[in-house]
């Protein structure tokens, strides 16, 4: 197996803080990153606008419930 995503349960999430004028632009913004980063099905899971732009946390998912879960049938762990 040489991906490690391959070894992700379900997803990842990520936490940092954006800087922007409100939680619309920190929403645009995240999804944006989130693809940039790879991720085609993300969900957002906090924005807090503070300050000069907001705290977001998201989670990009490799898994959904009854995919083909790649860890299952590696024998190498």
């Amino acid at each position: 197996m040489s991906d490690i995503l391959e070894k992700v349960m379900d997803a990842v999430d990520l936490e940092t803080y954006l800087v922007c004028k409100d939680e619309e632009e920190a929403e645009k913004f995240t999804l944006e990153l989130m693809e940039k980063l790879g991720f085609k099905d993300t969900t957002i899971v906090f924005i807090q606008h503070q300050g000069p732009g907001a705290r977001i946390r998201a989670r990009g998912y490799i898994y959904k419930p009854g995919d083909r879960y790649s860890w299952l049938f590696d024998q190498s762990n």
